[in-house]
């Protein structure tokens, strides 16, 4: 939440005096009643109505007249926007919205599937078919042709398998990155057709 921190005798030049510093070490949070420390903030009452532009003190007898509390919702507008309303209520909506919007978010995930450039059809079908299941769930597939050896010298004879995977996967699958070199390997990510 805050800290405070004093420096002591002498650092004002003054003898036993003391500066204290205050900081806010978690901005997410919303400063509230007495945390408030400006000296004028533009006011939004309880219904949404403009209050207009007051003292914090003035504010804060508002909110407490209407037993709620003051909550500075815009602390980067000049002055600083406070609104009078229940913070307990209002975090617990802010928490149910959050965890809402979580719900509905989708995670694209990419998942990498691996060939040699001697793969047998049946196992490059098996490929396909996994290719296809994570496609139909909503993630990217990446396709990487890896070469060992004396597979080096023949790259560009092996490319046709990266390109015969992609036409057999056209019904359900777009080819988002061409196939690229990289290293010792061929790579190519397909996403699903929209």
């Amino acid at each position: 939440m805050f800290t405070l921190t004093a420096f002591g005798a002498g650092a004002a030049g003054l003898p036993n005096s003391k500066i204290f510093i205050w900081r806010c070490t978690n901005i997410s949070e919303l400063m509230i009643n007495e945390q408030i420390r400006d000296k004028e903030v533009r006011l939004i009452g309880e219904n949404g109505e403009q209050l207009g532009i007051m003292s914090a003190r003035e504010a804060m007898r508002l909110a407490e007249e209407a037993e709620l509390d003051l909550v500075k919702i815009a602390p980067t507008a000049k002055p600083p926007v406070c609104k009078i309303i229940d913070y307990g209520k209002y975090r617990y909506e802010m928490a149910r919205k959050e965890k809402e919007a979580r719900k509905k978010q989708k995670v694209v995930e990419l998942k990498e599937i691996r060939l040699s450039p001697n793969i047998d059809s049946n196992d490059l079908n098996t490929k396909m078919n996994a290719a296809r299941k994570f496609l139909t769930k909503g993630d990217k597939v990446k396709i990487t042709l890896r070469f060992r050896g004396r597979e080096m010298a023949h790259m560009n004879a092996s490319k046709h398998i990266l390109d015969d995977f992609a036409e057999s996967l056209a019904e359900v699958a777009v080819v988002e990155k061409a196939p690229k070199v990289e290293g010792r390997s061929i790579s190519m990510v397909l996403a699903e057709k929209k």
